[in-house]
């Protein structure tokens, strides 16, 4: 017979919302907002804040940071906010003893079924610490660059592989993800794959005329890219891609290190008047832009499955992606978009061909994107976690 217990779950999310970073890991307290709404799960929040070392950490950038509260209800969430010291660039290494330390003191006294980490790294090898501390067994999910980035660095890949192999359960967020984990050397057979959810009252098909009136859009063609302007997204290949479309524009949503870069380029190329760059945007406020856009292109290096291209079809907008992550098990018929190679000629043929048959098409997208909801996810987390703890 089941326990009739509660599950009491310790979450490790150093991916999670703040008053700082309002859409920090959004994906990640949507998921755990849906498990702590299971019947039966007492779930307690830990959200490691990483700030460099004594005086870099007074630096007027680090103070946001510095001010957020050590614990907190956020969202209906019992959130606590331990601190850690991060080396910017070279401590990659370090971050999951730190981690694992800081975790270990904001919840001392308090007991726990299951240790569950949200990102593969640095979380899982801090869990790791943190259930071999508390004598508990844990679990880690795999969403993308924790994978494809931290498992093959020669200064973390042993500590993705030695907490893959030690956990009591894994999650990828799709089965290309799942492959990824084994061919690193984890443990296939112990990895179930955990698709991603979203808001369905806040992400459907809507007027689109509307939506691109409130953004200014015209009458043009419109493309968008969801995500932060880094050198893995390839928004520069979309840049490039826009001297073959000559009446398409380009709509950026997102901040990142790359943004002068792409300006430059796209001054350097012609194309500057048709390249909008938005800066950050909202989560509440992406639906008017998937709305608006005829298409959501994302080049990406890697993936997971990401959340921008299941919004994006959920609100009956086809994407033009390149062949990474999860990408093979969404874009499943041309009503959904295309797959495509990462150069900009691709990437222009594969928007022509889209266009050619836009319009007609939003409902049966929508569908597509359908298949992601919330409950379900925090449902399969929370019987995923049971099994984990042996309930």
């Amino acid at each position: 017979m089941a326990s009739r217990e509660p599950l009491r779950v310790l979450s490790i999310a150093t991916l999670f919302p703040d008053a700082a970073r309002p859409n920090f890991g959004l994906f990640v307290e949507k998921s755990l907002r849906a498990l702590a709404a299971q019947p039966g799960v007492e779930l307690t929040v830990v959200a490691p804040v990483g700030l460099p070392p004594f005086p870099l950490s007074l630096h007027r950038r680090y103070r946001a940071l510095r001010d957020l509260p050590w614990t907190e209800q956020w969202n209906g969430l019992t959130v606590l906010r331990p601190r850690f010291t991060l080396i910017p660039r070279y401590g990659a290494r370090f971050n999951p003893a730190r981690v694992g330390r800081a975790v270990l003191s904001a919840v001392r006294g308090k007991s726990f079924d299951i240790i569950d980490a949200q990102f593969f790294y640095p979380d899982g090898p801090a869990a790791m610490r943190v259930a071999d501390a508390l004598g508990l067994p844990f679990s880690a999910k795999a969403r993308g660059a924790d994978i494809s980035h931290f498992g093959h660095d020669p200064a973390t890949r042993q500590q993705v592989i030695k907490a893959g192999n030690r956990a009591a359960g894994l999650l990828a967020v799709s089965d290309a993800m799942r492959s990824d984990m084994a061919a690193i050397g984890i443990d296939r057979n112990k990895i179930a794959v955990h698709y991603t959810g979203i808001d369905t009252a806040r992400f459907h098909p809507g007027d689109r005329a509307e939506a691109r009136t409130a953004l200014g859009m015209g009458d043009a063609p419109a493309i968008a890219t969801v995500g932060a302007l880094i050198p893995r997204k390839g928004q520069a290949l979309v840049i490039e891609a826009l001297t073959k479309l000559p009446d398409v524009h380009y709509w950026l949503a997102g901040a990142g290190e790359e943004e002068a870069r792409y300006r430059a380029l796209a001054e350097r190329i012609g194309v500057a008047d048709r390249v909008h760059l938005m800066g950050p945007v909202a989560n509440a406020d992406l639906p008017q832009l998937y709305r608006a856009a005829d298409i959501v292109v994302m080049p990406s290096v890697s993936e997971g499955l990401a959340n921008a291209w299941v919004e994006a079809l959920a609100c009956g907008t086809p994407i033009v992606i390149s062949d990474a992550g999860g990408a093979a098990e969404l874009v499943i018929s041309p009503i959904a978009g295309r797959i495509v190679e990462r150069t900009p000629d691709a990437i222009a043929a594969a928007i022509q061909s889209v266009l050619a048959t836009r319009g007609t098409q939003t409902e049966a997208a929508a569908t597509l994107g359908g298949r992601f909801d919330w409950d379900r996810n925090g449902r399969e987390l929370a019987e995923h976690l049971r099994r984990c703890a042996g309930r």
